[in-house]
């Protein structure tokens, strides 16, 4: 067991992997993970899928099988990626049973070209819920402005959600009405509140990317300080936490609390970090602080591991520093607003890009195996 691991562990965050392959699953290394490194889930996206399809052989059999039966791409894709999802979570299932349904958390994205519609996004998550089929699974949302409707009706028809590709304070606001307003008409429609999870993932290193992307750009006043650079991710994400206080507070939420409702924790995504100038543990040790969730690609999991300092609360203690560094980054030129629409449509048009690549290589490989 390592130490490093073990005080985030017992600092309350929960550790999940932000990675899934075949390879992982049949070598026992998820398994591994779960016993000696303190990993209690694991999320997938995307590009996560195009990655282990790409590289991965252990996928071939399963391709000819597919090809044999005269699958499509869509359904060969749909097969493949829930059948790893769904061992994923047997995987998981005893850190589930222990936590209460807590943790032992695997995700699973809907089709990222359905970012932007309300009803396919819907019909789709109720699909890969059904297909999958166990209950430790997460259905990942992406927090679009049609994304949000979208987890209310999830949420309602007693469906657990991890909502994606958040960046901005507003969004977050929005994300995290979308959930409780699905609870509300979860309770109303008979579903035990209790039975119903969810986390929202809210990303960090890409904020610091696009802003120091901006700030370099600047010839002259206050952007042209060095100082500003590497500190929006976390101060943004800190500020994400205390609007999740606030609002999972009060008397609405008290009612559903009553009624056995979970709350929607944070999650901390994209935290490996983009620039090799910043500590590579930062996205981690600097955004400590219980009843949240950091999911890591396995280079940054190693890299807490081996020289990670947790530190206690590293949340509540710096809410007006953040503010402040907010502000700071107004002064010097910085659309906050923009920097949250940019992200947004970049982290969509990705997924879209890897989903779109995963497809021409399953298609290529269906090809093949028939010829």
């Amino acid at each position: 067991m390592n130490d490093r691991l073990k005080a985030l562990a017992d600092a309350g965050v929960s550790i999940w992997l932000d990675d899934l392959s075949r390879e992982r699953l049949e070598t026992g290394n998820l398994a591994d993970l779960v016993k000696n490194s303190f990993v209690v889930g694991v999320t997938s996206n995307p590009s996560i899928f195009q990655s282990a399809l790409s590289d991965g052989e252990r996928y071939d059999p399963q391709v000819r099988e597919l090809a044999a039966a005269g699958a499509d791409v869509d359904e060969a894709t749909r097969t493949i990626t829930t059948d790893d999802v769904r061992e994923a979570c047997k995987v998981m299932r005893p850190v589930f049973d222990a936590t209460d349904g807590v943790d032992g958390r695997v995700s699973i994205e809907v089709s990222p070209g359905f970012a932007h519609d309300t009803e396919q996004t819907v019909k789709e998550a109720a699909e890969l819920w059904k297909i999958v089929g166990e209950p430790n699974l997460l259905i990942k949302i992406p927090g679009t402005e049609e994304g949000w409707p979208a987890i209310t009706e999830t949420i309602a028809a007693g469906i657990s959600v991890n909502v994606t590709l958040i960046f901005g304070l507003e969004q977050y606001r929005n994300v995290m009405e979308a959930y409780v307003s699905g609870l509300e008409q979860a309770l109303a429609n008979g579903h035990d509140l209790a039975d119903i999870h969810s986390v929202a993932s809210f990303f960090v290193s890409r904020v610091d990317t696009e802003i120091d992307k901006r700030l370099e750009a600047t010839t002259e006043g206050p952007g042209t300080d060095a100082g500003l650079r590497g500190k929006a991710g976390v101060a943004n994400a800190r500020l994400a936490f205390q609007m999740y206080e606030e609002f999972f507070a009060g008397e609405r939420w008290a009612a559903l609390e009553a009624e056995g409702a979970r709350k929607q924790r944070p999650l901390w995504a994209s935290t490996g970090v983009k620039n090799p100038d910043y500590d590579d543990t930062m996205y981690v040790v600097d955004l400590v602080v219980e009843d949240t969730v950091n999911t890591m690609p396995e280079k940054t999991l190693d890299a807490v591991a081996d020289h990670g300092e947790v530190r206690g609360d590293r949340i509540r203690p710096f809410y007006d520093d953040a503010h402040a560094h907010m502000q700071a980054l107004a002064e010097a030129g910085i659309d906050y607003d923009d920097v949250i629409r940019v992200l947004i449509k970049e982290g969509v048009d990705k997924f879209v890009v890897a989903w779109d690549e995963l497809q021409t290589t399953l298609a290529a490989s269906l090809e093949a195996a028939r010829a």
